[in-house]
């Protein structure tokens, strides 16, 4: 078969595959499962009402599966890769879209109305983020250039806690204890009080454990606080968070070490600590037809590693305004969304005895969703400009740029059941200033600009729910590493393009399945490695999930997580193994507590999700995962 057919039958895959499940949602309990609110608009609304497809986690669905950090949610829930981070602490790179290594500068992370993205490629720790605060993970993939910027083509990742809600606030508080393998051992409370229209959330997360090799023993810590005031038509409020990991750093392995003692280190004394403090204040107003809508945020962060021979300190500012107008007539329904984004961002390395390395940006943008009352139709269309400037202390005349994105989308329901959607547009992403420093004597870092478009259909009747989607990102000017000359370039023209399923079903209410598929292919299309897939990027994934209540009290969930195989290499002359993984936990609930065992990779697989070099036909550089792990504990609500 032809790769040239792939996108035709894909796209009558996409839209037809929800369709053949209607017997399905007729033949089943007509129990629905509960709407799913999303924020793609940067304005929550339901997720029905978008022109794109999302992945929604719940609170409930992390209590359920025991996921202990943000990225182990994203990747068992959803089924997303993820590589295992340098530096532990449980932090992963998730690769939304089949970016490999320059997934995390090709992706925004947003909390609660802020974004965290570094402007390197320290990459963004979500670890650091207290599990029990967070209410809801919202993953979208494809492009999220128009509302939220450079570097949103492979998606967007917003994360809201359950004091970002935005809704009325009631006493509770709870607490957490576990101990596990690997001298796992953790800790969790949060509490929220509540008097009038007054809140106060206080979160705080210990985790410490040895890990599963040599030199790799962690501790991390978090403390988090918001403090907010509202009213029916005024919600105001500030927080403040501060996470701390420290940490051995093991090191890669060959394929013999690997092959001989997984666990093994190289390094017996390389450690790194990592701080972050985060402080921010937001506002909210409703007035009538409009919305005004204002976050601010200010954060460090300081980074100690291989026994401070590496060091430098971070400092980010961020304000973000909208302000949303929604006009209801008799024959349509007009939610017009205009922002402004302004951000910067410095990172001062110590020793280096220069200015610090700077980034700024300014932004402007207009989003205006349109729906018709007589057909339901949806139709989106969206514009931003963004204003750049980075600079670095050793570099002239660094890069100053303006970059410019729109969108276009429209959603049609065919009946009470099915829709199908699509969205066209193009994203943008300048080198950050790791890559500006590391390029080729003389070469200028063009901007990487990406032709996006998608293309999908949701089912949703009684217990079954479904979103089939097709994409395609055609890439100019990639910035990436290329090992030949080892330095940092724009790459030959790339193309990614896949097909993804999302779909829960409820069999009977106590018992109820996910499933998130992927096909994917990052290739490059021309140049000397034109036909070879993009290093790290698997091309197949697959992710098996279930709950189950057998009887009262009793909880059981669990699942099956497959990666296939990928390439460090970009001649793909060598190859990762795929590999999968099972997950169960077991929980007895009563009154407002709950006891719990569960354990991760059930069967021991030996297996790794990050490596680098290639050498002699051999894959090199590995960092091992973690064998079979078993966590025990009891979490009490008050």
């Amino acid at each position: 078969m032809k790769f040239s057919l792939l996108p035709v039958r894909f796209a009558v895959l996409a839209l037809t595959l929800p369709a053949s499940f209607v017997a399905i949602g007729q033949a089943v309990s007509p129990d629905t499962l509960p709407e799913t609110v999303v924020s793609g608009s940067r304005v929550a609304g339901p997720r029905d009402a978008q022109p794109f497809g999302t992945s929604v986690i719940t609170a409930e669905d992390i209590q359920r599966s025991g996921a202990a950090t943000v990225n182990e949610a994203i990747m068992r829930l959803l089924g997303v890769p993820g590589r295992q981070d340098f530096y532990g602490g449980g932090d992963y790179a998730l690769d939304l879209r089949g970016f490999g290594i320059t997934s995390d500068s090709n992706q925004v992370v947003v909390v609660d109305g802020i974004r965290i993205s570094e402007a390197d490629t320290g990459g963004t720790r979500l670890a650091g983020i207290p599990i029990e605060s967070v209410t809801q993970i919202e993953v979208i993939r494809g492009s999220g250039a128009v509302l939220y910027g450079e570097g949103a083509t492979g998606g967007v990742i917003i994360i809201t806690t359950k004091s970002g809600k935005g809704v009325a606030r009631q006493n509770a508080a709870s607490i957490y204890a576990a101990a596990g393998s690997y001298g796992l051992r953790e800790g969790r409370a949060n509490a929220t009080l509540a008097s009038g229209g007054f809140s106060l959330d206080v979160n705080a997360m210990n985790r410490e454990a040895d890990n599963h090799r040599d030199n790799f023993h962690s501790r991390s810590n978090a403390l988090s606080s918001v403090a907010q005031w509202s009213n029916e038509w005024l919600r105001v409020g500030a927080s403040q968070s501060n996470d701390d990991l420290k940490t051995g750093l093991p090191g890669p392995l060959t394929a013999d070490e690997y092959a001989a003692n997984p666990r093994k280190s190289n390094s017996t004394s390389d450690n790194a600590q990592i701080s972050n403090s985060k402080s921010g204040l937001f506002a909210e107003a409703d007035l009538g037809d409009w919305q005004l809508i204002a976050n601010a945020g200010s954060r460090e962060k300081t980074l100690r590693a291989y026994s401070g021979t590496y060091a430098y300190d971070i400092h980010a500012n961020t304000l973000g305004l909208r302000v949303v107008n929604t006009q209801k007539r008799n024959d349509f329904t007009s939610r017009l969304v205009f922002g402004s984004d302004y951000a910067s961002w410095s990172r001062e390395t110590l020793g280096s005895g220069g200015a610090p390395d700077t980034q700024s940006s300014r932004a402007l943008y207009a989003r205006d969703e349109l729906t018709l009352a007589s057909t339901k139709t949806l139709l989106t269309v969206g514009a931003r400009t963004e204003q750049i400037n980075k600079q670095l202390s050793y570099v002239a005349p660094g890069l100053i740029d303006r970059q410019n994105a729109w969108e276009f989308g429209l959603r049609q329901p065919l009946n009470e059941r099915i829709s199908v959607y699509g969205r066209v547009g193009d994203s943008y992403r300048l080198a950050n200033v790791d890559e500006l420093s590391f390029t080729l004597p003389g070469a200028t870092l063009r901007p990487q600009r990406s032709k996006d478009s998608e293309l999908g259909s949701t089912y949703a009747a009684g217990a079954v729910k479904l979103d089939a989607r097709l994409y395609r990102s055609a890439l100019t000017n990639e910035i990436a590493l290329d090992p030949i000359p080892y330095r940092n370039v724009n790459l030959d023209p790339t193309l990614r393009t896949g097909f993804e399923l999302d779909g829960t079903y409820a069999y009977a209410k106590n018992l109820k399945f996910r499933v998130n598929a992927a096909l994917r292919k990052s290739t490059f299309v021309s140049g000397p490695y034109a036909g070879s897939l993009v290093p790290l990027t698997p091309r197949r994934t697959l992710s098996l999930q279930t709950e189950w209540m057998p009887v009262e009290k009793h909880f059981v969930t669990g699942g099956v997580n497959w990666v296939g195989s990928q390439h460090p290499d970009f001649a793909n002359a060598c190859s990762m193994p795929a590999y999968a993984t099972a997950n169960v936990r077991y929980a007895y609930r009563w009154s407002k507590s709950e006891v719990f065992v569960g354990a991760t990779n059930l069967t021991n697989n030996k297996y790794y999700t990050q490596a680098f070099d290639c050498f002699g036909g051999q894959t090199n550089s590995i960092y091992p995962e973690a064998g079979r792990a078993v966590t025990a504990g009891v979490r009490v609500a008050f």
